[in-house]
């Protein structure tokens, strides 16, 4: 009797040692594969986009924003994920470099993170972000102190420029807009 009970005992240990393995294995197979970009990094589902779809004034030529991989560009990505921006170009031109940039302020309902570091150079074609809620685009290089965030590039071509100073006043509006939206 003890011989078979060690027999029992022995066998369901070996079934037991069996089924931990195969689980391991499975679970170690069903781990999500995730998709891979050109470069081979691993990209993930809940990463927010890469890049977005800006228009200046409401009917213009789509310029497309590089963002940086950075929690202040993945929120700004992530909210206009739900819903496309059209932001007022406010008056700028009392600020020292006015000339070199435009800002749009973000709607308070919208939070976005911030990791501001002192910036002294601007390079034609950077984004950034500046609280209280607004986006600063430098569309010519300048040298201009201030508390930002590095939140995306433009390709800088002399359509872009045009686009940046000929945005038109909309009526009825009294300001200039911008539009943006999800990466096309």
């Amino acid at each position: 009797m003890r011989k078979k009970w060690f027999s029992i005992l022995l066998s369901a240990l070996l079934v037991l040692s069996l089924a931990a393995c195969a689980e391991k294995d499975s679970a170690a197979n069903s781990s999500t594969t995730q998709p891979v970009d050109e470069s081979g990094s691993v990209k993930t589902e809940t990463s927010a986009a890469d890049q977005l779809t800006v228009r200046f004034g409401d009917s213009g030529a789509p310029f497309t924003m590089y963002l940086e991989d950075n929690d202040t560009a993945a929120a700004i990505a992530r909210h206009v994920g739900s819903a496309d921006w059209r932001l007022p170009i406010y008056h700028y031109d009392d600020y020292d470099g006015w000339e070199s940039f435009q800002y749009y302020d973000i709607p308070s309902r919208y939070e976005v993170p911030s990791a501001a570091e002192t910036v002294t150079s601007e390079k034609a074609g950077e984004v950034y972000y500046s609280e209280p809620n607004r986006i600063v685009l430098f569309y010519h290089d300048a040298e201009i102190s201030g508390e930002y965030t590095l939140v995306g590039r433009f390709d800088v071509t002399e359509e872009f420029t045009s686009a940046v100073e000929n945005n038109p006043v909309l009526e009825g509006w009294g300001n200039k807009i911008i539009q943006i939206s999800a990466g096309e």
